[in-house]
């Protein structure tokens, strides 16, 4: 079923709103014509529970109270934004499927059995999942179709990404769905053929492989770089993000969009038209 906006705005509700991440998003949502907050959602515990989530955001009073439950706010959102935790996210996958409340993921380092989560909860609402949500980050996904497809295996590809020294996963989303978007146009699936670093005697390089590095320190928001390297000639696509905000804005984009689809699974590739 088209999801619909239940007033003027698109009622938005942001998970981890008093995070690094969550801050922007409420402000990305304020500053989008769209949208408008309607819910701001922390762990419970937290000592922001009960605080204005303006105030948090240091926007100024919105009137919206921080909360610590999801579903007693349900009823106010017509899209969640979750850029969280897997197991957190898990959770509010389930609520939002219930109540057929649309939502755009984030959240990276899903287990197996979390991404049939997310695919039992698309059959009941619209979902927009994507490891991230920059334009530039995207338009690179489909550089990377392209020269992947050029290349074949004739380039060995390696995957390199960088990111402060807080980030618990590694490699990042981003840099999985690098490595996945040219596993997938040459045929392969990344499971098969990705190498994750390397130390010792490893032998020569087998052809085919896509090699995965990640690299934390100091605040570096998100450096990309995947190397084709073919006998003679190197290529190589680069994406930085200098600003968070790009991916906030990002994602309350795909919020805009995500709004008017059906139930299913979805990515930022579609909200902007890249996959057509």
């Amino acid at each position: 079923m088209t999801q619909q906006a239940k007033g003027q705005f698109i009622n938005v509700g942001v998970i981890g709103a008093g995070g690094r991440m969550g801050r922007m998003l409420i402000e990305a949502v304020q500053d989008n014509p769209q949208t408008s907050l309607s819910a701001a959602i922390e762990r419970q515990g937290s000592s922001l529970v009960g605080a204005d989530a303006g105030e948090v955001a240091a926007i100024g009073r919105l009137g919206i109270q921080v909360v610590d439950d999801l579903s007693a706010v349900i009823d106010d959102i017509d899209v969640l934004i979750d850029f969280s935790l897997p197991d957190a996210t898990e959770q509010n996958m389930q609520i939002c499927a219930e109540h057929q409340v649309a939502m755009v993921i984030g959240t990276t380092g899903f287990s197996t059995q979390q991404e049939q989560v997310l695919f039992e909860a698309s059959k009941h609402t619209a979902i927009v999942y994507a490891g991230n949500y920059s334009t530039g980050v995207n338009l690179s996904l489909k550089l990377l179709n392209m020269a992947a497809k050029a290349f074949g295996t004739d380039a060995d590809v390696e995957v390199i990404e960088a990111h402060h020294k807080h980030k618990i996963d590694a490699p990042s989303g981003t840099a999985y769905m690098m490595a996945e978007a040219v596993a997938e146009a040459r045929g392969q699936h990344l499971k098969d053929v990705a190498n994750y670093g390397r130390e010792g005697q490893t032998g020569a390089r087998e052809t085919g492989t896509i090699g995965i590095h990640a690299i934390r320190g100091g605040e570096i928001i998100g450096d990309h770089t995947v190397m084709f390297i073919a006998d003679g000639e190197v290529v190589e696509i680069t994406h930085r993000a200098r600003a968070r905000m790009t991916f906030a804005a990002g994602a309350v984009r795909a919020a805009t969009w995500i709004i008017q689809q059906q139930a299913g699974q979805y990515n930022m590739q579609d909200v902007l038209g890249l996959n057509e």
